[in-house]
């Protein structure tokens, strides 16, 4: 199988073994979902947010921890702790649960997405192969995951309902270990899918059979037990670094990242005091703190469209908002004569609060959109006087690549100067530090700087229109 099953590609062609492999929905790749999709697990985080929301109630709490002991002690089968897990749940409506999923899934599974895997599930798709989540989890733990990957198929461990309600039993048999091969089978009975050219991902020595049953098993992030078995059989194997628990090298470049900014202040003053010169000192400030922060993080940033930057200045640069990084990565880019907008919270910051006010940053309190609009006016007379400006129209960082929608405050800004909009897309910054994140991961970051956007020609009336164009351009580069 070696001969046939090539290994994984080396970092320069990561995903060889997909483009090497036949075209077409006859090939299926399918993947496991916790510690293969997901750092972690999604179950934990499912009976957390329960829990701690109070949505738990105490017979169901006691139920799943008898459960899980008595699986852990080897009591009961996996049908078993499913089935006393759940029992709790009759009654209870499906739409319910299926509630608490989609919020489990923003709050603590959507970053939790490895980019890696994430590259993987979309390099299937372009081949056209039919894709399938196949986990033993259930459907409200799993289908949000689905959902944002664009998977059609989930295979998974599902609960009785009646008239929309939960009876508190387990359809069986439940996707657990041979569980798991028997769907993949039936899926590919109903679909005519080749499992002899298929894919598996999984980490687990659990899923053994399925593994077993396709003719390309992959091994990522693998236990200690399937590690051995993949190396016996010349599995592929392939471990992911971008989630989960940092290592000593990703902890100390993000404290020396975060520190990079004491130098970069330390310089930029004393270049400012010698020039006499408060814009030269942001400007070394901000474009040193972005290519010393970057360096020392091992955030790699590519950049297509590079002389869209420079063409027509000032201008609104605007940018998607995906991560605490987008501000270096802005000033590694723009490099000089920018200032910002920024929420009234930043102004508040003992570091980035006299940072933004020495560079004119303008602060607004977005819940009060009439003073926030009038708080916008030095921002025109800045772009007024040649300097450009900074701001991200989502508002708020994303957890996921999906776009947000835009606010008007930059393209009213850009409007009312006369000064063109320059639109620059990241396509995976949070792949470096998601939201919520503190510990900064190696990466390659790519980004797309589109040809300015002329406003001159913009009215009130047709600001609307405008703004979505835009943003589809922000679609089709994100999509493409």
């Amino acid at each position: 199988m070696g001969a046939e099953n090539p290994r994984l590609a080396s970092p320069a062609r990561p995903h060889r073994h997909i483009e090497e492999a036949a075209g077409g929905p006859k090939v299926a790749a399918f993947f496991d979902v916790d510690r293969t999709l997901l750092a972690g697990f999604s179950a934990t985080a499912f009976f957390q947010e329960r829990l701690l929301s109070g949505r738990m109630a105490p017979a169901e709490m006691v139920e799943t921890l008898r459960g899980t002991l008595g699986y852990a002690l080897g009591r009961t089968g996996f049908s078993g702790m499913v089935a006393a897990a759940t029992a709790a749940y009759r009654g209870l409506s499906e739409a319910a649960l299926q509630e608490i999923g989609d919020e489990v899934f923003e709050k603590h599974l959507a970053t939790q997405i490895y980019p890696e895997s994430r590259a993987l599930v979309r390099a299937h798709q372009d081949r056209g192969h039919t894709v399938a989540i196949v986990s033993s989890a259930t459907p409200y733990q799993v289908e949000p995951v689905a959902r944002e990957l664009g998977v059609e198929h989930v295979l998974c461990t599902r609960l009785e309902v009646e008239n929309g309600a939960f009876t508190g039993r387990v359809v069986k048999p439940t996707c657990f270990r041979e569980g798991k091969r028997v769907a993949a089978e039936s899926l590919a009975a109903a679909h005519d899918l080749d499992l002899s050219e298929s894919f598996f991902y999984t980490d687990s020595i659990d899923d053994l059979p399925l593994l077993e049953a396709v003719g390309r098993p992959l091994a990522l992030n693998p236990d200690a037990r399937l590690s051995q078995i993949a190396k016996e059989r010349q599995w592929p194997v392939r471990r992911f670094h971008s989630r989960g628990t940092p290592d000593a090298e990703q902890l100390l470049r993000t404290g020396l990242a975060y520190g990079s900014l004491l130098p970069s202040i330390g310089l930029g003053t004393a270049v400012g005091l010698l020039n006499r010169s408060r814009r030269e000192a942001v400007n070394v400030i901000g474009s040193l703190w972005g290519d010393l922060a970057l360096a020392v993080s091992g955030v790699d940033l590519r950049v297509e469209g590079e002389e869209h930057l420079w063409s027509q200045r000032p201008a609104v640069f605007i940018f998607n908002h995906q991560s605490a990084l987008d501000l270096p990565l802005m000033l590694k880019l723009v490099r000089r004569d920018v200032t910002g907008i920024g929420k009234k919270e930043i102004e508040r910051d003992p570091i980035f609060g006299p940072l933004g006010r020495a560079a004119g940053a303008v602060f607004i309190d977005r819940a009060d959109t009439a003073r926030a609009i009038e708080a916008l006016q030095p921002a025109v007379e800045a772009l007024e006087h040649g300097r450009s400006l900074l701001i991200a129209p989502e508002g708020t960082r994303q957890k996921t690549p999906r776009l947000g929608r835009f606010k008007k405050g930059a393209f009213h800004l850009a409007m009312q100067a006369g000064v063109p909009i320059v639109p620059v897309v990241f396509r995976n910054a949070l792949d470096a530090l998601p939201k919520d994140a503190l510990v900064v991961r190696q990466a390659t970051v790519y980004a797309v700087v589109l040809p300015p956007v002329d406003t001159t020609g913009w009215t009130k009336e047709s600001l609307d229109e405008e703004i979505e164009a835009i943003r589809r351009r922000y679609v089709e580069v994100l999509e493409g």
